[in-house]
């Protein structure tokens, strides 16, 4: 039975990689599962094998287990539909669930200033990278994950375009770049043509290498400080200023928010609006600016 439930586990990954899904954590996490249940002689997913196994780890913040849980939670769900001795977990048992850190946003001066504040970085060669990435997050909300994914040639400079590989969605996108944005890409393409040829990706490192995400995440937290930042920032919150500054933009002038949403959420990647709304509970300033317009307008229809 065991064998049986290894063998659910990667049918039940490949039909939702078949959908679009990656499942990088999905695909570590569930055959780790799998193998727990054999250990224990385990039938079935029951729900307390699987809480067990997912409070494993020690030392670690909740959301870990939270996380391990989540990805039971699908398996268990699908599986239940050909086993209906399979459990399905509860949600809600660890501390954390569902919450998502504040974002710190960012205005314009401030992302300014974190790109001057790259001249700090050492190696040269580290700086020129690092501006240009921030910049590029800045001006197009893209996520980190996606930046440190674009193959060398893989901007358009002629055109101005930026084709974005499917990261969370299943969707390509292409984003149009400002003049400025393109000649800022240029000098950086140009120096790093120079000096590594033949490098795989657009964002290296000074060795040459793949930009990583941990190098590019100290950089950034060193170019805040340089700035004047205050706490510790994430790069995901140049993706939140990015949004939540366009919604701002939009409310202050009067735009139809709702008519404009789904243009943002398709620049942004999300695959539905919803994903984009949450960027309005996200930021008090622009929470009141929608409960100001939900007012308004009940004032007008009544």
């Amino acid at each position: 039975m065991t064998t049986v439930l290894h063998e659910r586990a990667e049918e039940y990954l490949r039909l939702r990689r078949a959908l679009g899904f990656r499942l990088r954590r999905e695909g570590d996490i569930l055959p780790q599962f799998a193998g727990y249940l054999e250990q224990h002689g385990a039938a079935a997913v029951t729900a307390e094998h699987a809480i067990t196994w997912a409070q494993l780890p020690r030392g670690v913040h909740p959301v870990t287990w939270t996380h391990r849980l989540s990805a039971v939670r699908g398996f268990a769900t699908w599986l239940q539909t050909i086993d209906p001795a399979t459990e399905i977990p509860p949600r809600g048992v660890f501390p954390g669930q569902g919450k998502r850190p504040a974002p710190f946003i960012f205005t314009g001066e401030q992302l300014a200033a974190v790109i001057a504040g790259c001249a700090v970085l050492r190696p040269a060669m580290r700086a020129a990278a690092c501006t240009a990435l921030f910049g590029l997050l800045a001006v197009t909300g893209i996520r980190i994950g996606e930046a440190l994914a674009i193959r060398a040639g893989g901007i358009d400079l002629d055109a101005g375009l930026l084709s974005v590989a499917p990261a969370k969605s299943r969707c390509q996108r292409i984003l149009p770049l400002h003049p400025t944005t393109v000649t800022a890409l240029k000098g950086y393409d140009a120096l790093r043509s120079r000096r590594f040829p033949a490098a795989a990706t657009f964002f290296t490192s000074e060795m040459g290498t793949p930009l990583s995400r941990q190098l590019a995440l100290a950089s950034f937290r060193r170019a805040c400080a340089a700035a004047g930042i205050p706490g510790r920032p994430r790069l995901h919150d140049a993706r939140h200023s990015f949004a939540a500054n366009t919604l701002l933009d939009w409310y202050r002038s009067g735009e139809d928010v709702a008519a404009q949403m789904p243009a943002l959420s398709g620049y942004l990647g999300h695959t539905t609006p919803e994903g984009t709304y949450w960027y309005i509970s996200a930021v008090p300033e622009l929470m009141q600016l929608a409960a100001a317009r939900a007012a308004g307008k009940g004032d007008g229809d009544e």
